[in-house]
């Protein structure tokens, strides 16, 4: 029961900061601390990724509409291929082939991910990447304030753009940096409107972390005791609808504000897990 209990903060921690741009890693290294899992190291190393895959059906959910490019209606036009009694959402199809591209330089630091973890995911790197991309949230968004961007939908980004946000993501890899935190970031540099930048690091989220949630399926194996099985489907339930939430909360704000309160945000934490990691 207090397993359970434990998941259920775990996947509201994972739900919230898996969205907004201030670290998921660094607020789990946090929770870690005090939610400890009775359960083996390699299950907890599983859980920590696989719970992800609860966060990412909020997105699958939210933005249905956006993200299937099938329909049965029989709508020709510019925007639609016919395909047997069905229609193919060009536009949905085109944003498709953009998050494959993003998603290229991100796929070839695949084999090299245990050995990244091994050398920064410690308490130092991520509380610094905290601090330094919430500097970088606040100088770019003064730098952001007098320009409008070129890029205001998804159709108006081009392959090439794509590809940069990918390169950004790559960024990614170092523990407290922030996944969506790097594209954003990345998006609002190339003139991508904030709205357009959330929303594109949202649907790169989906193949990304499915594939990372296979690997460590695979790995760790599918051999669950009930007790493993009901913690992970608790934190991924919890995670799913937390994230539904965190979403809508984000796209609400990003219309109206920009990003320099997650900024101050992030410097305030990173300077908390300096101080906790040093005294305790």
């Amino acid at each position: 029961m207090i397993d359970l209990l434990k998941s259920v903060i775990l996947g509201i921690v994972e739900g919230i900061t898996e969205w907004l741009p201030i670290s998921s890693t660094g607020h789990i290294i946090l929770a870690d601390e005090f939610l400890k899992l009775g359960m083996s190291d390699e299950f907890k190393e599983m859980f920590d990724v696989v719970i992800q895959l609860g966060a990412i059906m909020a997105v699958v959910v939210i933005y249905w509409k956006k993200l299937w490019p099938f329909t049965s209606r029989k709508q020709l036009g510019y925007n639609y291929i016919t395909k047997g009694e069905g229609h193919i959402k060009k536009s949905v199809m085109d944003m498709w082939f953009k998050v494959i591209v993003a998603c290229i330089p991100a796929a070839l630091l695949v084999p090299f991910n245990d050995k990244i973890d091994e050398i920064f995911y410690n308490y130092r790197v991520v509380a610094a990447m905290l601090i330094i991309y919430g500097i970088l949230f606040i100088v770019i968004e003064r730098y952001n304030r007098n320009r409008k961007p070129v890029v205001s939908n998804m159709n108006e980004m081009s392959y090439k753009t794509a590809l940069l946000i990918g390169v950004f993501q790559m960024l990614a890899v170092i523990p407290g940096t922030s996944r969506s935190g790097a594209t954003i970031l990345g998006a609002i540099l190339l003139g991508v409107s904030r709205v357009t930048a959330a929303e594109f690091s949202f649907y790169l989220a989906v193949p990304v972390m499915f594939g990372a949630s296979l690997v460590k399926l695979v790995k760790f194996g599918l051999g669950f005791t009930g007790s493993e099985l009901a913690v992970l489907a608790v934190g991924m339930i919890t995670a799913f609808l937390v994230s539904i939430a965190a979403i809508k909360f984000l796209i609400g704000y990003i219309k109206k504000r920009d990003f320099t309160a997650f900024g101050y945000y992030r410097i305030v934490l990173g300077i908390v897990v300096l101080l906790y990691f040093a005294l305790v």
